[in-house]
């Protein structure tokens, strides 16, 4: 089989952003050498040279899979977008809480961490209730 084998695919930057397709690149990146060029107004050209003696066929499934993989990464990095504010929001929320005046608030609202908020003495250590024996 010949080495110089290769395959060239042309991506449209107005369906996959770039990140994207950066993304599905490097899990290409043990199996094939990848070039990557402009190719026009708002495309990039691919091209697949595989690393290991391969068949045209089997460099078919290599772009084939990156397709798909490209695919995955542009709805990861969709999903991502939707998701920012809730991901700052959570965040806030932790930092929030782990400061210490806002923790102190927390305890005072029955809500957890105070000395009245364990009734039944769950939280006190074995050896402060019943003693070291």
């Amino acid at each position: 089989m010949d080495k110089k084998i290769s395959q060239k695919i042309t991506v449209d930057l107005k369906i996959y952003p770039l990140e994207a397709i950066y993304g599905a690149s490097y899990v290409f990146i043990d199996r094939a050498y990848l070039f990557l060029e402009p190719a026009g107004k708002n495309k990039v050209a691919i091209t697949f040279r595989p690393k290991e003696d391969a068949g045209a066929k089997e460099l078919e499934n290599i772009t084939g899979e990156f397709f798909n993989e490209l695919l995955n990464y542009a709805f990861r990095l969709n999903l991502s977008k939707e998701n920012k504010k809730i991901r700052q929001h959570i965040i806030e929320q932790a930092l929030f809480a782990a400061s210490e005046p806002a923790a102190e608030k927390f305890s005072d609202s029955g809500l957890g961490y105070g000395e009245d908020d364990d009734p039944l003495g769950i939280a006190i250590p074995w050896e402060e209730k019943y003693g070291q024996k």
